[in-house]
């Protein structure tokens, strides 16, 4: 769990809140000709000729990250990429974020400056400006919320709806990994709790912690995309689970699906963490989540443009609704797939 320091015990009191937003934001400069104005004034203003995409998603910690194995650096970025693949999923080029946090007082001003950290860096990689946002305090705990703002061509936007019968379905990138990552931790955390003098060994299990803590956002894909000629015909991330994400194109564009288990991308240390946790790799990749890859369908006429990418997967097809959505598993056996992925509300109150 995050503690005080002797070198990090500046009550955020001693700044106060718009000291304290001064304090966080000083190194943030803008990289966005649409950014007319950012920090400083009581609104943000900015200028986009094209449609407008926007998206807001809130992390809090006990639900969506423990502080006990998530410095806050990593937390920070991954706060900016949770939103930013949701900007790429709408085929959208993101530009803009705004940041609030609520937290108590048991956090320090050393501890905010980390936490921006890992924002500032995320948004100088991505290419995004810090416009705005707020910070509160809470009764316990830290709460990031941040919202992206995007843009794209009307033409060009994917919507979750557009799917259609025998068009391919399409994944980027490795599933399951994240999900396997915090497998480790949480059993690295369990492990402390009994023995505080043991030092985890995550060296084997890099790739996949680093899934988990510090996952990218896929904005090389849309430019992949563009770039080969392919508009996908329906897109959607998978921050929920694979089962999850091909459940909401098949509703939201009312058609069935087909995915083969022998398809489904894995990474080699996905599949020896999943025999050493006695897991099913498939189950896990399914259900998993928190991959932040990119689930989309394309028309059946683009598939010789991607096909022999290394950086996108052909894992099935769509179907007519009627005919439901299923796993076709590599005995041949079809089974129905349901939506098993993460629930942010699926948890009792204390």
């Amino acid at each position: 769990m995050f503690s005080n320091t002797e070198d990090s015990k500046t009550k955020l009191s001693e700044l106060g809140e718009f000291g304290l937003i001064d304090h966080l934001t000083k190194h943030f400069s803008i990289q966005q000709s649409s950014t007319l104005k950012s920090i400083g004034d009581d609104a943000a203003v900015l200028e986009h000729k094209d449609p407008i995409v926007v998206t807001t998603d809130m992390l809090v910690e006990g639900i969506h990250f423990d502080l006990s194995y998530s410095p806050l650096k990593h937390l920070g970025y991954k706060a900016v990429m949770v939103n930013l693949s949701d900007v790429y999923a709408m085929n959208a080029k993101a530009t803009q974020i705004t940041v609030s946090i609520s937290c108590s007082n048991r956090f320090t001003v050393e501890a905010l400056e980390e936490l921006y950290a890992g924002i500032h860096h995320a948004a100088s990689l991505y290419n995004i400006d810090v416009v705005g946002g707020d910070t509160t305090s809470a009764i316990k705990g830290l709460s990031i919320s941040i919202t992206a703002i995007g843009t794209a061509k009307k033409e060009k936007i994917t919507y979750r709806s557009g799917a259609k019968p025998n068009d391919l379905v399409v994944v980027s990138g490795d599933l399951g990994s994240a999900f396997m990552g915090l497998k480790v931790l949480e059993r690295e955390k369990e492990v402390f709790k009994v023995n505080p003098n043991s030092q985890p060994d995550l060296e084997k299990y890099t790739y996949l912690v680093e899934r988990q803590l510090k996952p990218e956002a896929r904005k090389d894909i849309p430019e992949l995309l563009e770039k080969l000629g392919v508009l996908p015909t329906a897109m959607i991330d998978i921050s929920d689970g694979l089962s999850s994400e091909i459940i909401h194109i098949s509703k939201n564009s009312n058609v069935g699906a087909n995915l083969f288990e022998d398809k489904l991308p894995m990474d080699p240390a996905l599949i020896a963490t999943c025999e050493e946790f006695e897991l099913d790799s498939t189950t896990v990749v399914l259900n998993g989540g928190e991959d932040y890859e990119l689930l989309f369908t394309i028309d059946q006429k683009d598939y010789d443009k991607i096909k022999g990418n290394p950086n996108l997967s052909v894992i099935g097809h769509i179907t007519e609704a009627k005919e439901g959505i299923h796993l076709i598993t590599r005995a041949n056996q079809k089974l129905p797939i349901q939506a098993m992925g993460w629930n942010s509300m699926d948890k009792e109150e204390n």
